[in-house]
């Protein structure tokens, strides 16, 4: 359903929950990776006073909509700055939009303000500003410490960069973190082994870890398709899944999500927000939020985007009610991601079922038997060997409205 006006979230019960969180899309990027399937965009020139104007009236849509503590609503919890490569948007945008999310909602105390960075010179020298306006946990895009590995994913930086730009990060925020890509073609356990135990040893409190997938319509899809890239077949891709969690495990930062890793306390609090299926909001081109029990989406193209902030105010393109089981549905993909689990019974009362309508007991009998699946009482988790099987369980364990 397209929407150029909106229900009030204030016509909606304002349920005592977790404060609010607000996603910010800055969709540009300097180049676009060869892996890369996200919303991201190569511009030769971007109008910055445009896209600040533009995004204030996105986040006052929303505040319209959702009402902040002071008319009964929440504060804000978290705000993520997501791209694209948001490190290119001028830190006087970052900051405005700081002081209108706080003029809008409220903070919480202890307001987590992350911002995704790319290692380069230029990026890293804008650091201290950045922090400056508000931000204090940056996640890098460091993505290998290898320089062949990164001109194959078609970074901009060298090693060297990347770790100079870490050394910067970690004077200037208050929490740091970076992405890694492993399970790279031609890549080794050995190799891997040695990577992540540098990595490990910069010491943040934060790592994201992803293997290489390959993902339809990027270039390395038609590299792949044509064979000229072969990554690890799954046999090898689960030695180093494996090998990962038992590394940052060793280490003092255990998985939380299936790709995440912290140490105790130093989990992304955004994150979390998506997988505990709490509220979000989502601000910028291609954005999606769920407020108020409705799916809300963004004009994705940025000049579409654009175009819809100068014609409506805001950049909705689809603002739809969600079914009660497609909300619990979407509540339990999210929620077996994290080492802790999901609550079946508060997934049952989203999704107005039982929990045997939720989920095949039956078949988390089975996983339970076999190791992969630990269910306590109402408390349902994925172990440590069935997290690696994850794709695969995911459809067994959850009844979609086909299956009902």
């Amino acid at each position: 359903m397209s929407s150029s006006a909106s229900t009030p979230a204030a016509n909606l019960p304002v349920r005592a929950a977790a404060p609010l969180a607000l996603y910010v899309h800055w969709p540009f990027c300097v180049s676009k990776c060869p892996y890369c399937d996200f919303n991201s965009h190569v511009r030769e020139s971007v109008d910055q006073s445009a896209w600040r104007a533009g995004l204030l009236a996105d986040l006052a849509h929303e505040a319209a909509l959702m009402p902040g503590h002071e008319r009964g609503g929440r504060k804000l919890g978290s705000i993520f700055f997501g791209g694209g490569t948001p490190s290119l948007m001028p830190p006087e945008t970052t900051a405005a939009i700081i002081r209108a999310a706080e003029d809008a909602w409220g903070f919480t105390d202890d307001i987590e303000i992350t911002l995704e960075a790319n290692p380069s010179s230029v990026e890293a020298a804008r650091f201290a500003d950045i922090a400056a306006a508000g931000v204090n946990r940056v996640s890098l895009g460091l993505q290998a410490l290898d320089d062949e590995a990164l001109k194959f994913l078609g970074r901009a930086h060298d090693v060297n960069e990347g770790l100079a730009a870490l050394e910067t990060a970690q004077a200037a925020f208050a929490r740091v973190s970076f992405d890694l890509i492993y399970a790279r073609p031609g890549q080794t356990l050995v190799a891997w082994d040695k990577e992540l135990a540098r990595a490990i040893g910069f010491g943040t409190e934060h790592l994201s870890l992803y293997q290489l997938t390959i993902e339809p319509g990027t270039r390395f899809a038609t590299e792949a398709a044509a064979g000229r890239i072969v990554i690890p077949d799954g046999d090898s891709a689960a030695d180093l899944f494996e090998a990962t969690r038992a590394a940052t495990a060793s280490a003092g930062l255990p998985a939380y999500e299936i790709s995440n890793h912290a140490k105790r306390g130093s989990e992304s609090r955004h994150n979390l927000v998506y997988w505990r299926y709490q509220e979000y909001l989502g601000i910028g081109p291609g954005a999606h939020g769920r407020r108020g029990g409705l799916a809300t989406v963004r004009r994705k193209k940025p000049e579409n985007w654009m175009a819809a902030i100068e014609r409506n105010g805001h950049g909705l393109e689809v603002e739809e009610p969600l079914a009660p089981h497609t909300r619990a549905t979407e509540a339990l993909l999210m929620g077996l991601r994290l080492r802790e689990g999901v609550d079946l019974a508060r997934i049952a009362r989203l999704g107005e079922t039982t929990i045997a309508g939720l989920v095949d007991l039956p078949a988390i009998a089975r996983l339970e038997d076999q190791g992969l699946a630990c269910r306590d009482d109402d408390r349902l988790s994925i172990t440590e060997a069935g997290m690696i099987l994850l794709d695969a369980i995911l459809p067994i364990v959850v009844r979609t409205p086909e299956t009902v």
